[in-house]
C-alpha cells in the first residue's frame, strides 16, 4: 500500500500504544506489532479516504478480503485481530468507533507454529564462538549458557538484575509475562560461566554501578536487539546455516530437555507458560526429531 496515513490516525495508534502500557503492562515487543499492524489497516483506510472514525464491521472485512489476496499469513491476520480486539474498547470509549467492528468475525484457523530449534552440536558450538578473552565475550558467553540452561525469554534475559540471581543456590527469579514469577534452575556450567563474567568480565566494561547483570560497554542496558545481532553474528561464525529467531535457545532449551524424557508439565513451568496447550508445541518437534533418527538409523528405516 504504502499510502501516508492521517496524521490524527497516526496520533490515536500512539495514544492507544501508551494506554496499552500505561493501563496493561504490555511488552515493548507486542506494543510495536500492534502499532505496526494497526499502521498497516490506517494505510488500507487512508487508499480508500478513510479514517479510523468511520471503521466498521464491512471496512474489517474489507480489509480481511484484501489480506488474504496479497497472501498475507493467517498467523499475522490473527495478530491484527488481536490489535482489533484490544484497540475497540478503548475505540468505543474515546468515540472513535460507533459500534463494535469485529464483534461477529472469527479468527482465521491456524496450525500451531512448530518453532525452528537447533541441533545439540550445534548449539555447543554456538556457545563456543564467543571471544571469552574479552569483557564483552565472556559478557556474551555467559549471556548465551544462561538462555540454553534456563530458556528464558530474551527479553527476560536481558532486564536480567542482580537480586534475581543466585549463584549459591544455582537458581534465577524470572519476572516473566502478566508479572509472574517463577524460579527456574541454571545448572553448573550457566553458574560457572555466569560467576566468571560477573567478576572478571562485567567489572571491566563499565564502573558504573547499576542492578542489571548484563551491561554495554557503556555501562548500560543491553537491548534485545542488540543481543540478537551478536546471536547471528556468533551463528555466523559457527557456520550454522539452521533457521535462526531471538528465541533460538529457547527453544533448543525445551527441544532438548523433551528429547532426554522431561515431563511437559515441568516444562511448562520453566518456560513460564501458562496454557499447557503452548507448551505441547514442543512435543511435534520432539516427534520429528525421532522419526529422522529412526529413519536414519533403524535397518527398514
Amino acid at each position: 500500500m504504502g499510502m501516508k496515513i492521517h496524521p490524527q490516525d497516526a496520533e490515536r495508534i500512539e495514544q492507544f500504544v501508551e494506554h496499552l502500557w500505561l493501563a496493561h503492562g504490555v511488552s515493548e515487543n507486542t506494543q510495536a506489532a500492534y502499532r505496526s499492524d494497526l499502521k498497516k489497516f490506517c494505510e488500507f483506510l487512508a487508499q480508500h479516504r478513510l479514517g479510523l472514525h468511520q471503521v466498521t464491521s464491512t471496512v474489517v472485512q474489507d480489509y480481511l478480503l484484501w489480506r488474504r489476496s496479497q497472501g498475507l499469513s493467517p498467523r499475522s491476520t490473527s495478530r491484527f485481530l488481536s490489535a482489533m480486539k484490544k484497540l475497540t474498547p478503548y475505540a468505543l470509549k474515546s468515540g472513535w468507533f460507533v459500534t463494535d467492528p469485529i464483534a461477529k468475525l472469527k479468527r482465521p484457523k491456524m496450525s500451531p507454529a512448530v518453532p525452528h530449534s537447533l541441533t545439540e552440536s550445534d548449539v555447543l558450538s554456538l556457545l563456543d564462538a564467543p571471544d571469552v578473552d574479552t569483557p564483552i565475550g565472556l559478557r556474551d558467553r555467559a549471556m548465551l549458557e544462561v538462555l540454553y540452561a534456563t530458556g528464558l525469554r530474551v527479553t527476560e534475559l536481558v532486564r536480567l538484575q542482580y537480586d534475581q540471581v543466585s549463584l549459591a543456590q544455582g537458581l534465577v527469579r524470572v519476572v516473566g509475562k502478566g508479572d509472574k514469577e517463577r524460579l527456574v534452575p541454571l545448572g553448573e556450567e550457566a553458574i560457572e560461566w555466569l560467576s566468571r563474567y560477573m567478576k572478571s568480565g562485567r567489572p571491566v566494561l563499565s564502573e558504573r554501578q547499576s542492578g542489571w547483570v548484563f551491561i554495554t560497554q557503556r555501562g548500560t542496558l543491553l537491548t534485545r536487539q542488540a543481543f540478537w545481532y551478536r546471536i547471528r553474528t556468533y551463528a555466523e561464525q559457527a557456520q550454522i546455516n539452521s533457521h535462526l529467531s531471538p528465541h533460538t535457545l529457547r527453544h533448543a532449551f525445551a527441544t532438548h530437555l523433551l528429547n532426554h524424557g522431561a515431563d511437559l508439565r515441568v516444562l511448562q513451568m520453566l518456560l513460564g507458560h501458562s496454557d499447557l496447550s503452548t507448551t505441547q508445541i514442543y512435543t511435534q518437534v520432539a516427534k520429528e526429531r525421532l522419526q529422522q533418527m529412526h529413519a536414519t538409523f533403524h535397518p527398514r528405516g
